[in-house]
């Protein structure tokens, strides 16, 4: 593995750890609740993060919880400076992650298809 890639993946993952504590403690902002980050890819410059994240909220509240994520993006990206040292600090690109959703609607359709197998064997 080459030296550039794991040193940007070190840095991926404590962006990711000190952005979720932030969110956690710091943000003050009552749309952006249970939120969890699930991934960080960050560009070869570091120039730009994507921030991946998922929520246990109605989906109906994603887009304020989108919302006031962007509208913390600078307060998050000043306090994460103080944090980090980093020769370039990123801007920051929330993007709700859709795996997670996906799994459990996949999940939860394999269950119903053994269990209607389950219903015809019997």
């Amino acid at each position: 593995m080459p030296k550039e890639f794991s040193r940007s993946s070190r840095v991926a993952e404590q962006v990711q750890r000190e952005l979720a504590e932030l969110i956690r403690l710091e943000l003050k902002d009552p749309r952006v609740g249970l939120v969890t980050l699930t991934g960080v890819e960050l560009t070869p410059d570091y120039a730009h993060a994507k921030v991946f994240y998922t929520t246990l909220a109605d989906p109906s509240a994603r887009q304020d919880i989108d919302a006031g994520l962007r509208r913390a993006s600078g307060f998050l990206r000043r306090e994460l400076g103080r944090r980090i040292r980093i020769h370039t600090l990123p801007e920051l690109h929330f993007v709700f992650d859709e795996s997670v959703e996906r799994g459990d609607r996949l999940s939860r359709l394999i269950d119903e298809a053994v269990a209607s197998d389950r219903k015809h064997e019997g």
